[in-house]
């Protein structure tokens, strides 16, 4: 047998080729604890681990059990730290005030979806996994009462404590029912290709088929599905890592698919048998409708997460109808997977769960309490999928000042410890970004806070992909607001904030490396009021990759362009950040500018001498002095601007061209620059 067990879930595999012993598999999911014995739920005391169980009496002729749901006593740990390891161990303790976390699986009953997020997951939530045994016949409003018996023990047990219901496919009919009957409580579904558009499944006409096939010809029904559910490739995928050689990963993937994926077909048909499958068919059936007919009841917050290639549901068309019809639901589209997408090569489920702003611990999500930072898989896939090209393109160099005034390679003049206020420039659409994040989280261990427009957290689309927008929520971005600003310096972070915003980051053509600062030394007195280090620092490069062509001007004079973005933005005081701010700050365009690649040169970075607050309590209330710093911060920005484009024309590496022949010539990775 083989065994791999972790404090969020236990799984027991069994594919025994004896051909007395009959092949199973089980789920059994447990969150940390101590082996201490239990008791039934009704008799269950606050401190002890609680097995949640509901038994159906037999009845002639079937064999009935009960759906399970099982946890164990609450352990907490300190909060997680940067790059915390997401892999295929033990998760360890849910950070401190963590909710709980039920998965609702699919038709399978075993929960197999939750197995590949399950270590993460872990770090974050208390997770529990319905499992819903081969030869059981609970009735679907049944299991519905399993789940609620489970939510009223975790609302008595945790209290203002949101809960979390995971439905795969089933289980989202499942979660939908229990929510629309469940009014009163804090309740985030997370509906993964729900099943909630069974009668407009593709595979109505084969139902009847199905139904027909001789118990002789069984074995072969789970082959044809296999196909039908998921793609096999990025169900075999999963798990293997990107930066291995193609020959290697080739030998995996067939390792996978001919020793592990073939073999567990074979098994399918006996673990699920005939009369099993044409009873969860019927399930499945009574659960959609039951779902449907209650979900203008839902109050819950929802995110339901679509693939583009199911070929089981139409689930983009599902997803596109329920964000119509509930009234708190976000969508997410994942264009290249198939209906078993939890099960398939794409991000974690918790990346998603954060992207999208819904993971919090208390009634009220909170940018700077609920932040979890980025665990080591989410920066890979960032830096390989998201920023491969970019990062890979402009080779960025960084430079910083020393307190003597020295500028030094690497980030060394940058204070390690907070709170510490990093002012720059905003190059154009922000392309500094990832490679900065990078830089501070590589060499410093640090990830920065950034500010970001309000327009990034609204949702204007029913079929929008996990995208960039999604991704720097991962990595810390959060609203630009006082409170939140006020927030982060009280806990010592390192913010980053630009003072020019989307005017500078969308500015036109001819304004490169111009400063849009507002008139009002709006940062300066909330640092000062914390004591914290001021860094400006200057950016260059967008002129190396790109050249602007079409700016807002240019854009608006063209008729269909005006009115899409005019219909896209709508009313831009909406979203108006600075309502004391003047001159061309205050006019913040929102567009999409037009560009021409160029051969990539480089970017470049000078983070310059750090200006402290700490001991400065004059800067709190006087304006003139609090002016003073501001403008000496401006200054310092415009200058390492102005330094950079100079020493730039020094750097025999700028071109792409000749950092790749050094490439070829050089063992190292990095390509050199100029010398400070």
């Amino acid at each position: 047998m083989a065994t791999c067990c972790s404090s969020s879930l236990l799984v027991l595999p069994n594919f025994r080729s004896n051909s007395n012993q009959k092949s199973s598999f089980k789920v059994r999911a447990q969150i940390s604890g101590d082996n201490k014995k239990t008791t039934p739920i009704e008799h269950a005391n606050n401190n002890g681990s609680v097995p949640v169980t509901k038994t159906v009496q037999n009845q002639k002729g079937s064999n009935k059990e009960n759906g399970k749901l099982k946890s164990q006593k609450k352990f907490v740990s300190d909060e997680i730290e940067l790059l915390w390891d997401d892999g295929p161990v033990d998760c360890g303790r849910p950070v401190e005030d963590a909710p709980t976390l039920l998965f609702l699986p699919g038709l399978d009953g075993t929960g197999m979806g939750l197995v590949p997020h399950h270590k993460a997951l872990g770090k974050a939530f208390h997770v529990w996994c319905l499992h819903i045994p081969v030869h059981d016949r609970t009735p679907f409003d049944g299991l519905v009462k399993v789940v609620e018996d489970v939510l009223k023990q975790e609302q008595a047990t945790r209290p203002n404590k949101p809960i979390y219901l995971v439905g795969d496919s089933f289980g989202g009919c499942l979660a939908l029912a229990v929510a629309a009957r469940n009014r009163s409580l804090d309740l985030v579904l997370i509906l993964v290709n729900p099943a909630t558009s069974f009668e407009k499944s593709p595979l109505q006409p084969l139902l009847p088929i199905l139904e027909m096939v001789p118990e002789d010809l069984h074995f072969t029904v789970p082959y044809v599905l296999s196909f039908i559910m998921g793609d096999p490739i990025k169900m075999a995928t999963l798990g293997i890592d990107n930066q291995l050689p193609a020959s290697i990963k080739m030998e995996e993937l067939r390792q996978r698919l001919t020793k592990t994926m073939l073999p567990l077909l074979s098994d399918l048909g006996e673990i699920i048998p005939r009369e099993t499958l044409l009873w969860k068919l019927k399930l499945l059936r009574s659960g959609a409708a039951y779902a449907n007919s209650r979900i203008h009841a839902v109050q819950a917050e929802v995110l339901v997460l679509a693939s583009g290639k199911d070929m089981m549901l139409p689930s983009q068309e599902e997803a596109k109808r329920l964000h119509g019809i509930l009234k708190n639901c976000k969508v997410r589209c994942f264009k290249d997977n198939g209906h078993t997408l939890l099960l398939e090569d794409s991000i974690s489920l918790l990346t998603v769960i954060k992207g999208t702003c819904k993971y919090r611990r208390s009634w009220r999500y909170d940018f700077v309490s609920d932040f979890l930072p980025p665990s080591k898989g989410e920066l890979d896939y960032a830096l390989n999928e998201t920023l491969g090209l970019l990062r890979t393109a402009v080779s960025s160099v960084f430079l910083s000042t020393m307190e003597d005034g020295r500028i030094v390679k690497g980030l060394a003049g940058v204070p390690g410890e907070g709170p510490v206020l990093l002012v720059g420039y905003h190059m154009l659409m922000g392309l500094e970004l990832g490679p900065m994040s990078e830089a501070f989280i590589k060499e410093k261990n640090i990830l920065f806070r950034g500010m970001a427009h309000p327009i990034l957290y609204t949702e204007m689309d029913s079929e929008k992909n996990f995208d960039y927008a999604d991704w720097i929520k991962v990595f810390g971005a959060y609203p630009v607001t006082a409170t939140n600003l006020f927030k982060l310096l009280s806990s010592k972070s390192h913010v980053l904030l630009y003072p020019g915003g989307a005017r500078e980051a969308l500015h036109y053509r001819g304004e490169q490396y111009k400063l849009f600062w507002p008139d009002q030394q709006e940062f300066v007195r909330m640092a000062a009021r914390f004591g914290a280090t001021i860094v400006p620092f200057g950016t260059v490069g967008e002129d190396d990759i790109a050249e602007l062509v079409l700016d807002y001007n240019d854009l608006m004079k063209i008729p269909v362009l005006n009115d899409y973005i005019s219909e896209v933005v709508g009313d831009p005081g909406r979203f108006k950040l600075r309502d004391e701010s003047s001159g061309e700050v205050a006019n913040q365009q929102l567009y999409l500018p037009g560009l021409i690649p160029k051969i990539p040169g480089r970017f470049y970075y000078l983070f310059g001498k750090p200006i402290e607050t700490k001991g400065r309590p004059e800067l709190v209330k006087d304006k003139v002095e609090a002016n003073r710093v501001y403008l000496e911060a401006k200054a310092e920005v415009e200058k390492n601007i102005a330094y950079l484009l100079k020493k730039r024309e020094e750097d025999p590496y700028r071109n792409i061209l000749d950092r790749l022949n050094y490439g070829l010539t050089h063992t190292a990775n990095d390509v050199p620059s100029f010398e400070p």
